[in-house]
């Protein structure tokens, strides 16, 4: 039963992954317009101009495309977000 879960949760990470964009195609999403730019997301959700940003996914949630990513907060606390890309 443990191995069966384990093969199932690894199966549906895979499926995740193959979801989001790698670099290049995030850089061709936001140079034709299918998606804003980072910048412009984080202005428009009001995420402090100073936090550090750690890392960037775009992946595909519901049939819609997402920012995700990890911020560490000048105060040093860390969350991650996910915000509407389009």
């Amino acid at each position: 039963m443990a191995l069966a879960l384990a093969i199932a949760l690894t199966g549906t990470g895979s499926a995740q992954a193959q979801a989001c964009l790698d670099k290049r195609q995030i850089q061709e999403a936001v140079a034709s317009g299918q998606i804003m730019s980072l910048d412009a997301v984080l202005a428009s959700a009001g995420v402090d101009p100073s936090a550090e940003i750690l890392n960037v996914q775009v992946c595909d949630q519901g049939g819609a495309l997402v920012y995700v990513i990890g911020v560490l907060a000048p105060d040093g606390q860390a969350q991650n977000l996910t915000l509407n890309a389009q």
